[in-house]
């Protein structure tokens, strides 16, 4: 077995560690609250920003509240992000039935022939099998009892998780007529000549995709302030920041958001919630950090009216 080379530390450890760094505290019992609520190596992420990377000392006047302050920063922003990631979760599920709607066909989503690739079909029916026989919802075991086991479209659609709904959108056929070509109506942005026009699939893909990935880290409360990501969503063109960053981090997380908003009004209020917590923790954070321009909020804001 192999043996790790770091020993485990209790936490009056980690806390006489924390205090030998340079951090400042009130007492050792403020220290000790701290690790047993939410963890030396939850708290290590916040940290960065607060270390001098030439002593890997606390830099002078660093105190634990700044570094809980930030924490309860992050902590507030993935709740508000998560909220409204499953008002677009919500609607994505809302349309996409919609959409199907035109094949005339409550089982379409257990027909290959209404998705582009069958290999990538009978993996994602495979995850949406797995959803429907791990529920408990009525509505299914009603289909259960009443039906067969037959499962119609909205209620496939109903218990799907995320990464099933990407992917089934994903893989959906495109052309005129197609429920694709009805789904992708609900979603346009201005073209840099003014033009307005529908994103292409790969682009759409990327956006939900890339949302996706933002509900789970969330879902799982794992930190999102100066935290990059290798996911990289197809932006608009004017919201895009050059030369582009080598990661991506909430900025273009949140255009995304933009993107897929379900209503106008709803990503207003959003902006106006988000643009309070800045507010409310001015001066814990750095907008840097989050990959946020200057700029920002003008880009959150220009929003095309849908029709």
């Amino acid at each position: 077995m192999y043996s790790y080379p770091k020993k485990y530390l209790s936490v009056a450890q980690l806390s006489e560690k924390l205090i030998n760094s340079g951090l400042t505290v009130s007492s050792q019992d403020d220290v000790i609250q701290a690790l047993t609520t939410i963890g030396y190596y939850r708290l290590k992420g916040y940290i960065f920003d607060y270390i001098d990377s030439s002593t890997n000392q606390y830099k002078n006047g660093t105190n634990l509240t700044d570094i809980l302050e930030l924490y309860s920063f992050d902590s507030e922003l993935s709740h508000l992000l998560f909220n409204y990631i499953s008002k677009i979760e919500v609607s994505l599920k809302a349309r996409l039935v919609q959409a199907f709607q035109l094949m005339k066909d409550p089982l379409i989503l257990h027909d290959p022939s209404a998705f582009k690739n069958k290999q990538l079909y009978w993996r994602n029916q495979n995850m949406l099998a797995s959803e429907i026989s791990r529920s408990n919802d009525l509505f299914i075991k009603h289909h259960f009892n009443k039906h067969e086991g037959a499962i119609p479209l909205w209620a496939s659609v109903e218990v799907m998780s995320f990464g099933t709904l990407s992917k089934t959108i994903k893989n959906m056929r495109t052309g005129p007529k197609t429920p694709f070509s009805a789904f992708i109506k609900n979603y346009k942005y201005k073209t840099v000549n003014g033009n307005v026009v529908h994103p292409s699939k790969d682009m759409l893909a990327s956006w939900i995709q890339t949302i996706s990935v933002m509900r789970n880290i969330c879902a799982h409360n794992s930190r999102i302030y100066n935290r990059s990501l290798s996911i990289r969503p197809q932006l608009i063109s004017s919201d895009a920041i050059y030369p582009q960053p080598r990661y991506n981090g909430l900025y273009q997380i949140m255009l995304t958001m933009k993107y897929l908003r379900p209503t106008n009004s709803s990503w207003f209020t959003f902006v106006s919630e988000f643009d309070e917590l800045l507010v409310k923790y001015n001066g814990v954070y750095k907008l840097q950090r989050m990959n946020f321009p200057a700029d920002w909020k003008v880009h959150f804001l220009d929003c095309l009216e849908q029709e």
